[in-house]
């Protein structure tokens, strides 16, 4: 028997994975592009017997995420770029007291208000930690809908293995666009932090869940445990690849523009220009390795962002002068289509020769 299908868009597809996840609490508060999550989470939530809260901001949603992470309840919440930035301080601690939780940024232009169109400007803020401190979340970049579902299934999955603070780093396009998603339900493990979670200490030593150290070495101490971890982590790093073999350009591009950016190259091999595209899944841990490892004798890499300049830091970290970088910035404000990016292919391959 087949999986079941629904035509969805990136939003519902957000909900229907996070319900299938075993979340069974929501605090958000409205903002476009993203707030199809919290209207259909409104009816959908309670349908599955679980707690729907419209917070009074995104600071509340943020914190009722940390006060839910501390009991072990897996939650979630949503927003879109200024609402995210509200949303940091909570998310720190939450790094800091070691706690699962889900964060859904559909992003929108900036800085600022800016509009409610598509952009990647929240990238450093979403993989270099965002809040104060040293801290990561762990970051996917979901380039379609089945991605928005399958993602918020991996999203909890992850959370609660290393207990860290996960974000989805989607965007208006991705928000917006409806396609067909075939669903699916894991197994959860309704055990996951029975050995942290507080829920009463009946029976049972006293638990404390806490990010502020002030004896002498306690921070610094819990800092190289919190460093270890990120590192480990390192092992989760994912890079999907298309016709990189033979290239002599490869993009690098990630979310919808990576998906962009592969319908120019399609083009583009039609006329007999070699050309790949690498497109980070994971934006934190970044997957270092895996790009390393194309950076052959001869081979060129372009990145491609809507915004100006930012994982493309990352890309030139990564292959460490061992091959030149290129970049491309669609600047948002304006709503990208692959003819966008032919010519700046071009002139990436012309430089190259």
């Amino acid at each position: 028997m087949s999986a079941p299908r629904k035509f969805l868009k990136g939003n519902e597809a957000v909900v229907y994975g996070a319900l299938a996840a075993g979340c069974r609490c929501y605090f958000g508060y409205p903002i476009t592009p993203q707030n199809d999550i919290p209207e259909l989470m409104s009816s959908e939530m309670v349908k599955a017997g679980g707690q729907f809260v419209q917070a009074e901001s995104e600071v509340g949603a943020a914190n009722m995420l940390l006060g839910a992470a501390a009991c072990g309840v897996r939650a979630f919440t949503s927003s879109s770029s200024p609402g995210v930035s509200l949303m940091q301080e909570a998310i720190s601690y939450m790094a800091g007291s070691e706690l699962p939780g889900v964060i859904v940024n559909m992003v929108r232009g900036g800085p600022g208000l800016g509009d409610i169109g598509s952009s990647q400007g929240d990238y450093f803020q979403a993989v270099k930690g965002g809040g104060h401190g040293d801290y990561r979340c762990y970051v996917l970049g979901p380039a379609t809908c089945q991605e928005a579902y399958d993602h918020m299934i991996e999203a909890f999955d992850v959370a609660y293995a290393w207990r860290v603070p996960v974000m989805i780093l989607g965007d208006a396009i991705l928000g917006q666009m409806k396609e067909p998603v075939t669903t699916w339900t894991p197994e959860v493990n309704a055990d996951a932090g029975k050995d942290w979670r507080l829920e009463g200490a009946k029976g049972r030593p006293e638990r404390l869940l806490k990010s502020l150290f002030l004896e002498d070495g306690a921070l610094a101490g819990h800092n190289a445990k919190l460093q270890a971890r990120y590192r480990d982590m390192q092992a989760l790093a994912r890079l999907e690849t298309v016709d990189v073999d033979d290239a002599d350009l490869v993009i690098v591009a990630f979310g919808t523009i990576g998906r962009i950016a592969r319908s120019a190259a399609s083009q583009l091999r039609k006329q007999g220009y070699k050309v790949g595209v690498a497109r980070p899944v994971t934006l934190f841990p970044f997957p270092t390795p895996q790009l390393q490892a194309l950076a052959v004798p001869g081979r060129r890499f372009l990145t491609i962002e809507q915004n100006c300049g930012q994982m493309v830091e990352d890309v030139r970290l990564a292959l460490a002068g061992k091959a030149e970088v290129a970049f491309h910035g669609h600047l948002p404000g304006n709503l990208p289509n692959p003819d966008d990016f032919i010519q700046p292919i071009l002139d990436a391959l012309a430089a190259k020769a």
